[in-house]
């Protein structure tokens, strides 16, 4: 699974999910993309399953980029604790996704294949996603 080697701090602040992506919002690498309608974090986990079930379909023939790092520690207390005493462990590592990110890009199949791919990878992931097409100079911000 997806976790940074080495991190400034072992903890960090919650933040704010809000505003639009403003990098990572264009095709860069593939020709197909799934880009994100609505902000959220995506677990390290939910990444790997996502990359799993397309690279199971894909099989041979295609090519896949990941455009999402999980770099943010969440931390949880013990189960049945007290309130107090501190900050909890580092549990999971997540990736804030914010409106208008490339989550998938695909290259070598065709549209169609495209589509299912990004669907069964979408169905994994726990927002709102949409299927997109490289079109030079457009960056995907209005959503």
């Amino acid at each position: 699974m997806l976790e940074p080697k080495k991190t400034k701090y072992r903890k960090q602040q919650r933040g704010r999910r809000k505003g639009k992506a403003t990098r990572g919002n264009s095709i860069a690498f593939g020709d197909y993309g799934l880009v994100a309608v609505e902000p959220s974090w995506v677990s390290a986990r939910q990444i790997e399953a996502s990359r799993v079930a397309i690279s199971h379909s894909m099989k041979k023939g295609g090519k896949m980029w990941v455009r999402i790092f999980p770099d943010k520690p969440v931390t949880k207390k013990p189960a049945e604790t007290r309130m107090g005493k501190g900050k909890g462990a580092p549990e999971f590592w997540v990736s804030v996704v914010k409106p208008g990110r490339i989550i998938f890009e695909l290259e070598g199949v065709t549209e169609i294949d495209a589509r299912l791919l990004l669907k069964l990878a979408a169905n994994k992931l726990p927002m709102k996603t949409r299927f997109v097409k490289r079109e030079p100079g457009i960056k995907y911000e209005g959503f």
